[in-house]
C-alpha cells in the first residue's frame, strides 16, 4: 500500500484538530432531576458544548448551572421553561404534586442571573414560566456565534 504525501499530510491533520463535540438541545421537555445532572456533569468532564435551539424545560435547565456558562449559547428557536419541582405524577395517581426539598434543589443549581429572573417573575410555581429568546434571554445565555 502506497501512502501519498497528500494521506499523510491529512492524517496529521485529523490527530490534531479537535472533534467539535456538541449537545444539541431541540425539544427537551424534562424528566427526571438526577439523570440530567449525570447528563451534564458527564457533558462538562468531557468539556463540550451546548447549544440551545428549541425548548429546554423543566430538569433540562439543570444544563445552566452544571455545564458552564462560556460552553452554552442560544439560538433564536431557544426557549427555556421553569417551575417547581414534582413527584412523578404516576406515583401521585396523576395529581400534581410540589416537592419543596426538589424545588430548592433546582434552585441550588441556578446562575445567581438565572435565580434573579425567577424572582422578577413570581419564583418558581406550578405553571411553566418561559423565557424566550430575545433580551431577558440574553441577559443570561450568550445567543450563539455563527460558527456554532
Amino acid at each position: 500500500m502506497r501512502i501519498t504525501l497528500l494521506s499523510l499530510l491529512l492524517l496529521c491533520l485529523a490527530a490534531v484538530v479537535p472533534a467539535r463535540a456538541e449537545l444539541h438541545i431541540t425539544r427537551d421537555h424534562g424528566g427526571y432531576v438526577e439523570e440530567y445532572k449525570t447528563k451534564y456533569k458527564r457533558v462538562r468532564e468531557k468539556g463540550e458544548r451546548v447549544i440551545i435551539d428549541g425548548i429546554c424545560n423543566s430538569a433540562c435547565t439543570l444544563v445552566l448551572g452544571i455545564v458552564p456558562m462560556n460552553k452554552i449559547c442560544v439560538t433564536p428557536r431557544a426557549s427555556l421553561g421553569f417551575h417547581q419541582a414534582y413527584y412523578d405524577k404516576a406515583f401521585t395517581f396523576g395529581i400534581k404534586v410540589t416537592s419543596s426539598e426538589g424545588t430548592s434543589d433546582l434552585m441550588s443549581y441556578y446562575p445567581d442571573t438565572v435565580k434573579d429572573w425567577i424572582r422578577r417573575n413570581g419564583g418558581l410555581t406550578t405553571d411553566m414560566k418561559k423565557i424566550k429568546n430575545g433580551v431577558e434571554l440574553w441577559k443570561i445565555i450568550d445567543p450563539c456565534p455563527e460558527e456554532w
